[in-house]
């Protein structure tokens, strides 16, 4: 049986659990959110939850600023990797559907 905590999007993670699981602050990720890089649902009494696809992005990012990239130009990296994954998927696909 599949669960909420099984959704990859499911917003399972309080801010102080994932910025401990991450080994950053809760700064660290304001910062990601105020950048529009991830936007993490809110609890109802207003705080931010993470899911686990969330910490993967932010992870990344963390790894780029601690290779001494700023954390603005690290966010655009990794919306640039993103779209650079998503057109060769489109491009598979295309590939695929001309051979078919």
């Amino acid at each position: 049986m599949e669960t909420k905590l099984d959704d990859d999007h499911y917003p399972a993670y309080t801010m102080g659990r994932a910025a401990e699981m991450l080994g950053t602050t809760a700064g660290f990720l304001r910062s990601l959110d105020e950048a529009e890089l991830i936007s993490p649902q809110r609890s109802s009494g207003g705080h931010r939850r993470y899911s686990r696809h969330q910490l993967r992005i932010a992870a990344r990012v963390r790894e780029l600023v601690d290779q001494g990239t700023t954390v603005e130009a690290a966010c655009r990296i990794v919306r640039l990797e993103d779209e650079l994954t998503e057109a060769r998927r489109l491009n598979d696909k295309l590939r695929a559907d001309r051979q078919n």
